[in-house]
C-alpha cells in the first residue's frame, strides 16, 4: 500500500496553483473582456492580424495570452478545421502548445536572446511552411529588451511576413519598444484584475482545492497581488501552507507581516488627535505581533488615501477589497478631517517611508515619523495662525488698553523694518486665561482654531516691550565723550573703543545721532550703537552716517593734545636743561597737576572678527597688565617665592 501511495506521488507531482489554474481557454481567462471581445470578433469575420504587443504588470497574463491565441489560430478537431476563439474540446495541437512544446510555436526569451543573430534566425525559418500545424508562430517574451539592431532587423520581416507566420509579443515596458514596431503590431493592454473577480477567483480555486478560506483572508490576497492573479494564486498557496490547510485573516496578516486593518485605523486616529504616546504604544504593539515596520507606514498612507478618497469619491465605499471596518471609519474621518489636513499627512508618511527604509532601524525611524505627525496633526495652518494672531490684536484693541509711554516702533536692527508692540492688556489676558482642552481632531471649519493654537506645545512668542527711560533727560549723553562715559558705565568695554577710534560727531540731540565713520569701522557699528542706546537710555537713537562733516575721533583729539603738551613740555628751559644733560632722554607723556590719571587704552578690536560674519565668538585682544600680572611672563621666578620668615614690616 505504502509503495502504491509512493509510486502515485512520483507519478503525478505537486504543481502549484498558478501553474495548475492556467488559464487554456478565452473562456477562462479572467479581467480581460475588452480584449477577447477584440479577438473574438476579429477571428469571426477573418480580420486575423499578422503580430500583436500584449504588455501589462507582471501576472495578467500575457504569456497566457500568446499561448492562447497560438492554439486558437491551429485549433482543430475532426469537425473544426479553421482558426477559432471557441474552442470547446480539446484539439490536436491543444495540449503541445499550452505546454510550450509544439515544434510550430516557437517561445523565446528576448532577456537571454538580445542579439541580432537571435533575430536572424527567426528570419531564416519564417519562410519554411509550419510541420503539422497550420500557422508557424513566434512568441517573444520580454520584447523590449531585444538590442536596436535586433529590432531594425525584425522590421521588414515584422511588416510583411509570409501568410503562414504569425506574431505574439509580450512586455511589461511597452516605452522601451521602438514605435516602429507598435505601428506593425495590434496592441492590447492587459488590465490589473479588480478586487472583486480576484476575491471570486481565489474563492473557485479554494473550492476545487477543498480549502476553507476566511472573507477577510481572500480580501488581504486580493489587497497584497496588486491586480496580479499569478501573485495571488502564489501567495494562496503560500497561505495555505502556513495555515496548514486553512486560510483565516491572523494567518495571511502573519505570513506578510501585516498589522489588523481596525488597529491600523486606530493608529490614524491617535496621530490624528495629536496623542504621541498612545500612537507608540499602538505601534508597540503591533510590532510584538509582527507587523513590519515599513507595512505599517505603507498600510497608514494607504488608509490616508482612503480617507482622502471617500471625500471627493464616496462610491470608493464599493470596493470589495475594504474591510466594513474600514469604509464606516473611514467615512466618518472624511468628513472630519480637512483636505489640507489629510495631504499634509499623506507627504509626511511618503517621506517616513523612504526613511525607514533606508534607517538602520526602521522601528525607530516609525516611531519618530510618528511622534513627527502627530505633533503637526495640532498645529495650525499658516493662514488660520494669521486670523487668530488678528483676532487677538482686534481683541487687545477692544480692550481700550494703550501701548506703554515711549514705546515706539521697534526697528530691526536698524534697516528701517517697524514693529508695533502688543498692548500689555491683550497679553496679560492671554497668559491669565486658562488654556482650552485641545481638540480632539483637526476639524474643516475655524471654529476651534484658538483653543488649538493655545493647546499646542509649540512655545508662544514673548513679545519684549521697550524698557523704561533709565537716564533724566539731564543725563543725556549730548557729546562723544558722554558716549564713552557711557559705554564705560555700562561695561561695554568694546562699544567704549569703538566710539573711541571710528566715530566722527556731526550733530547730536536726543534721540539723533549723526556721525561720520573713520577708516577701519566695523560695517555693524550704526546698528549696534543704535541697539546699545536704546538699551542705556530707554527710548529710541536714530543712528544716521554722513559721508563728512565729522570732527576728529577721540583718539585723534586726545594724540593732538599729548603732542602740544609734549611739545610745550619740550619748550621749557628748565626740561631742556634735564634733557641735555641726560642723553637719549625724551619726553614721552605730560599730566597736569590735579588731572586724574588716564586708563590704560583697550587694545584695538579686529573688525572681522567684532563683525561675527565668519560665525565665531568676538575676540578682543587684552593687555596682560589689565588682568593684574606683573610682567609679560606670568610663570613665577625666584623673586615671586614668598619667605614665611620674613618679617611684615620689611620691603
Amino acid at each position: 500500500m505504502a509503495e502504491d501511495i509512493q509510486t502515485t506521488s512520483e507519478a503525478t507531482p505537486y504543481r502549484v496553483l498558478a501553474r495548475k489554474y492556467r488559464p487554456r481557454s478565452f473562456d477562462d481567462l479572467i479581467g480581460q473582456e475588452p480584449m477577447v471581445r477584440t479577438l473574438t470578433n476579429a477571428f469571426e469575420a477573418g480580420r486575423i492580424a499578422q503580430a500583436w504587443m500584449l504588455t501589462g504588470v507582471r501576472g495578467v497574463g500575457k504569456t497566457t495570452t500568446a499561448r492562447i491565441l497560438a492554439r486558437a489560430l491551429n485549433y482543430e478537431t475532426d469537425a473544426v478545421h479553421q482558426p477559432t476563439i471557441h474552442m470547446v474540446e480539446p484539439g490536436i495541437h491543444d495540449q503541445a502548445i499550452m505546454e510550450g512544446r509544439h515544434v510550430d510555436v516557437v517561445e523565446m526569451d528576448a532577456a537571454s536572446h538580445t542579439g541580432i543573430d537571435d533575430i536572424r534566425e527567426i528570419i531564416a525559418q519564417v519562410r519554411y511552411r509550419p510541420v503539422s500545424a497550420r500557422y508557424k508562430v513566434y512568441i517573444i517574451d520580454e520584447v523590449h529588451m531585444l538590442s536596436t539592431q535586433a529590432f531594425n532587423g525584425l522590421l521588414k520581416t515584422l511588416e510583411e511576413p509570409p501568410e503562414h507566420v504569425k506574431f505574439v509579443f509580450a512586455t511589461t515596458e511597452i516605452r522601451k519598444v521602438p514605435i516602429t514596431v507598435l505601428s506593425r503590431c495590434q496592441r492590447f493592454d492587459l488590465r490589473r484584475v479588480d478586487p472583486a473577480t480576484m476575491i471570486a477567483h481565489l474563492s473557485k480555486v479554494l473550492r476545487s482545492e477543498a480549502i476553507e478560506a476566511d472573507d477577510e483572508a481572500l480580501r488581504l490576497l486580493a489587497r497584497a497581488s496588486e491586480g496580479s492573479v499569478r501573485d495571488a494564486l502564489s501567495l494562496t498557496d503560500q497561505a495555505i501552507a502556513h495555515g496548514a490547510g486553512h486560510i483565516g485573516g491572523q494567518t495571511v496578516r502573519d505570513m506578510l507581516g501585516l498589522a489588523d486593518r481596525a488597529r491600523i485605523v486606530d493608529l490614524f486616529e491617535l496621530v490624528m488627535r495629536g496623542d504621541g504616546a498612545g500612537a507608540l504604544r499602538e505601534f508597540a504593539g503591533q510590532y510584538e505581533v509582527g507587523a513590519d515596520p515599513v507595512v505599517v507606514l505603507t498600510d497608514l498612507a494607504d488608509f490616508t488615501h482612503l480617507v482622502t478618497s471617500l471625500r471627493f469619491v464616496p462610491e470608493t465605499a464599493g470596493d470589495a477589497s475594504l474591510s466594513p471596518v474600514e469604509v464606516e471609519r473611514g467615512g466618518a474621518l472624511a468628513e472630519r478631517l480637512s483636505v489640507k489636513t489629510l495631504s499634509e499627512v499623506w507627504q509626511m508618511l511618503l517621506k517616513a517611508i523612504e526613511e525607514a527604509r533606508m534607517a538602520a532601524s526602521p522601528r525607530q525611524a516609525v516611531e519618530m515619523a510618528l511622534i513627527r505627525i502627530a505633533y503637526a496633526a495640532t498645529l495650525p495652518a499658516p493662514d488660520e495662525l494669521l486670523k487668530l494672531l488678528q483676532g487677538v490684536g482686534d481683541a487687545g484693541r477692544s480692550d481700550g488698553a494703550s501701548a506703554p509711554a515711549g514705546s515706539s516702533p521697534v526697528r530691526n536692527g536698524g534697516q528701517g523694518a517697524s514693529m508695533s508692540s502688543a498692548p500689555a492688556s491683550a497679553m496679560a489676558t492671554t497668559s491669565a486665561s486658562p488654556p482650552p482642552q485641545a481638540p480632539q481632531m483637526r476639524a474643516s471649519g475655524g471654529a476651534s482654531l484658538a483653543a488649538r493654537m493655545v493647546a499646542s506645545t509649540a512655545q508662544p512668542v514673548q513679545q519684549t516691550a521697550a524698557p523704561a527711560p533709565s537716564l533724566s533727560p539731564g543725563d543725556m549723553p549730548a557729546t562723544l565723550r558722554d558716549l564713552e562715559r557711557l559705554a564705560g558705565e555700562k561695561r561695554d568695554s568694546r562699544m567704549k573703543a569703538w566710539i573711541r577710534r571710528y566715530i566722527r560727531l556731526v550733530r547730536m540731540a536726543e534721540g539723533r545721532l549723526e556721525v561720520q565713520l573713520a577708516d577701519g569701522a566695523p560695517p555693524v557699528l550704526p546698528g549696534d550703537l543704535m541697539k546699545r542706546l536704546f538699551d542705556w537710555t530707554g527710548i529710541r537713537w536714530v543712528v544716521t552716517v554722513a559721508g563728512s562733516g565729522g570732527g576728529e575721533t577721540l583718539e585723534e583729539a586726545e594724540a593732538a593734545r599729548k603732542a602740544r603738551l609734549v611739545a610745550e613740555a619740550e619748550a621749557d628751559p628748565e626740561v631742556a636743561a634735564i634733557l641735555a644733560l641726560v642723553p637719549g632722554a625724551s619726553v614721552r607723556d605730560v599730566r597736569l597737576r590735579g588731572e586724574p590719571e588716564e586708563a590704560e587704552e583697550e587694545a584695538p578690536v579686529p573688525v572681522a572678527d567684532a563683525s561675527g560674519d565668519d560665525g565665531f565668538p568676538e575676540q578682543i585682544d587684552v593687555d596682560p597688565s589689565d588682568l593684574g600680572f606683573g610682567g609679560a611672563d606670568d610663570d613665577m621666578g625666584e623673586a615671586d617665592v614668598f619667605d614665611t620668615d620674613a618679617d611684615p614690616d620689611d620691603d
